[in-house]
């Protein structure tokens, strides 16, 4: 085989076990010395065609598995659901040229929908040009501030990234995958999901809790792998989750957000030290 076909990644499914993770080939060089041929493990990325009612509203490039809480997590932080008995059925879409890539939404018939709202960024962010203040008034009008007496300790939020970080098993195998979890008051692991997309990896965590029952979150903790944006944080308040925690940094919209919102918002979680943006209220010794 000669070296510019070889440096064609060949992927292959690793396992039926395991849909997040492919297998490819690869060359590794280190330095000058000659460089010899492996495989490795990658995150595998796969758009999602979501439809509702048989009509498309949106497609996101997604880590295969958990597709049915994606697609409910997604319309639930988007307010076209909020209730669990107002999801029928979802199922893929035989009629589809990719089946397996498309899933079709059923609702009740009691649910109304407005198709020319409903998009992937149906509401503003950094860069849709509205103002700050525009776009916090404009997920309040469908996602009120939160009200939470919950307080949990400085310690309790320390542990999160450890415990989340060991149920991470496709980015033990990749490094490649965003996380997002969802713990109670004293640290216990609710649901984990992951993705190749932050955004995605919350929308299964949300999904999942939605479609079975665990609901609502007004006495938990969401932890991200990455950084906390604005639309993180809509997802959250959408979910009535009060405190929010990422291992990287938050922007600005975020932060203004939580502060908006009622949210407690604590960014570079990592070990004893953290920055706490937003509610600091709800966090004790």
């Amino acid at each position: 085989m000669s070296q510019k076909k070889a440096q064609k990644a060949r992927s292959e499914k690793a396992g039926t076990a395991n849909s997040a993770v492919a297998v490819t080939e690869l060359y590794r060089r280190n330095g000058n010395a000659k460089s010899r041929s492996k495989r490795d493990r990658v995150a595998i990325e796969e758009p999602l065609e979501i439809r509702v009612r048989g009509r498309s509203v949106a497609v996101t490039m997604r880590t295969p598995g958990h597709d049915r809480e994606l697609a409910a997590g997604f319309l639930l932080t988007e307010g076209i659901i909020r209730e669990r008995c107002e999801v029928v059925e979802i199922m893929h879409c035989r009629a589809a040229a990719a089946p397996e890539n498309t899933l079709n939404v059923f609702l009740a018939e009691s649910v109304q929908l407005d198709f020319a709202r409903l998009t992937r960024h149906v509401f503003a962010t950094s860069s849709c040009g509205l103002c700050g203040k525009a776009s916090i008034e404009s997920v309040h009008q469908h996602f009120p501030p939160v009200k939470s007496r919950v307080r949990v300790t400085a310690s309790t939020l320390a542990r999160l990234p450890k415990l989340m970080r060991e149920a991470q098993a496709a980015f033990n195998q990749t490094g490649g995958l965003h996380a997002a979890a969802v713990f109670d008051a004293k640290g216990g692991l609710a649901v984990i999901r992951e993705d190749v997309g932050r955004h995605n990896a919350v929308d299964k965590v949300l999904g999942q809790c939605f479609l079975e029952g665990q609901w609502p979150f007004d006495s938990h903790i969401l932890l991200v792998s990455g950084r906390a944006s604005f639309e993180i944080l809509q997802k959250a308040l959408a979910a009535r989750i009060p405190i929010v925690c990422a291992i990287s940094a938050p922007s600005s919209l975020a932060v203004d957000f939580a502060r908006e919102s009622g949210q407690t918002l604590v960014g570079f979680l990592r070990g004893d030290e953290m920055n706490v943006y937003a509610g600091a209220h709800r966090i004790r010794k």
